[in-house]
């Protein structure tokens, strides 16, 4: 096998537990009514029934696909144990099978795979102390 194959042989491997993209971006508020009236009225920002904006594109691999972002302000606390104000949730492929890598690599998990209609997540936690989401999509 030459080395340009080997390249992508090896990259298709290491695609079996990536980050695909992001599917939302949190952050705590201590006015949660009012900061959504500010972005609404100076952003467009529209809230949805699950107090959360989805932004939607289209997946430029497969532009079938439409893909979508949530943004949503949370009480302070939430992202606890964090202490950080902020959470970005990221998609990911084969969650069982990375959350196993994440362990064997001395990550902290902060809690068990949950699954649900629209897809599987888990908390971790970053070297910063961030809380992250990992969610795989049905």
């Amino acid at each position: 096998m030459n080395n340009m194959a080997a390249q992508h042989n090896e990259t298709k491997a290491d695609q079996t537990h990536i980050v695909t993209g992001i599917g939302g971006v949190f952050f705590t508020s201590e006015n949660i009514e009012e900061t959504i009236a500010w972005y609404t009225k100076n952003l467009g920002i529209n809230i949805n029934d699950w107090g959360s904006c989805s932004f939607e594109s289209r997946n430029l691999h497969a532009p079938e696909e439409v893909d979508s972002l949530q943004w949503k302000p949370f009480e302070k606390g939430h992202f606890a144990p964090s202490k950080k104000d902020f959470m970005i949730n990221y998609k990911v492929q084969h969650i069982e099978a990375l959350v196993h890598n994440l362990k064997e690599n001395g990550v902290t998990i902060l809690d068990e795979i949950a699954s649900y209609d629209y897809g599987k997540f888990v908390h971790i936690l970053d070297t910063d102390g961030n809380k992250i989401e990992l969610w795989e999509p049905s």
